[in-house]
């Protein structure tokens, strides 16, 4: 089973009035994963999809929604796919891929229906592409490995870069995730925001009573969400995106805009934040 959601961009004007459960209902994506299921999240951010499948050991296809009016999903689109979950195997364009957790497959555009089957908790993002790239199996070992924070400052941490232009060619969907060392807490510190790009942040590897503080709005006009494992964060070109957790957490980041160069973002210093 399929069920699809649509989200409308938020002016930031629009923001600044929201109370807490308006924010939650624009910017937060909840029940992603669902034993049997692919639920999505159709935004209008770039058009941004982000969701899960959770075959739980049978089989889901991904074939048409009537959000895309296309004849099958990825006619017109690209997939960056991570699992989060124990063994799974995807199949797409004649292929099939087993995954392992913390593997990502990324699939072309005009790949067809993707099928999901096995143990797998399979996390979902897809933009609109303009050419067709081959699809491609990245593995944890195959990731561009970044190390950045310091422990004086509670936010060392890994990123893996696995949709990237070091890595591998994709039209406008950037993916990787981070990992927080022990003892750190702090992610994406100093904060920033990038009016070329939106983003969407998956939180998950999380104990069920641990939360993370997600910081979000204007760099001068700051709102917070508190998000459960496996909850995402819809953030929009003109919002920052930071965090602070409650023990270990593990932070899968994807991108969609204009351009795909990672490093083009507008850094906020703390002190500069209100």
């Amino acid at each position: 089973m399929t069920h699809v959601e649509t989200r409308h961009a938020i002016h930031p004007d629009h923001a600044k009035a929201m109370d807490t459960e308006t924010l939650r209902r624009h910017f937060l994506g909840e029940g992603l994963f669902a034993d049997g299921e692919i639920r999505l999240i159709y935004t209008h951010y770039d058009r941004f999809t982000l969701g899960g499948a959770v075959p739980a050991g049978k089989t889901l296809t991904l074939d048409k929604i009537d959000e895309t009016r296309t004849e099958t999903f990825l006619e017109r689109r690209e997939m960056g796919i991570v699992n989060i979950g124990d063994t799974g195997t995807v199949e797409a364009a004649g292929q099939s891929w087993d995954m392992k957790k913390g593997d990502v497959l990324y699939l072309g555009m005009g790949s067809g229906a993707v099928t999901f089957s096995g143990h797998g908790r399979f996390y979902i993002t897809s933009a609109p592409a303009h050419r067709a790239l081959p699809c491609r199996l990245v593995t944890v070992e195959e990731a561009k490995e970044v190390k950045l924070g310091a422990v004086e400052t509670s936010n060392k941490r890994t990123i893996r870069q696995f949709i990237h232009p070091l890595v591998m060619e994709s039209c406008q969907l950037v993916l990787g995730y981070t990992t927080l060392e022990d003892g750190s807490v702090w992610n994406t510190i100093p904060s920033h925001h990038h009016d070329r790009r939106m983003e969407a942040y998956l939180y998950h590897g999380m104990d069920p009573e641990s939360r993370v503080l997600h910081l979000m709005g204007e760099p001068q006009e700051t709102r917070h969400l508190f998000v459960a494992n496996e909850q995402a964060v819809i953030s929009p070109t003109w919002s920052i995106h930071s965090g602070a957790g409650i023990g270990s957490y593990t932070f899968i980041w994807a991108m969609a805009g204009d351009n795909v160069d990672y490093t083009d973002m507008d850094f906020v210093q703390p002190e500069d934040m209100r």
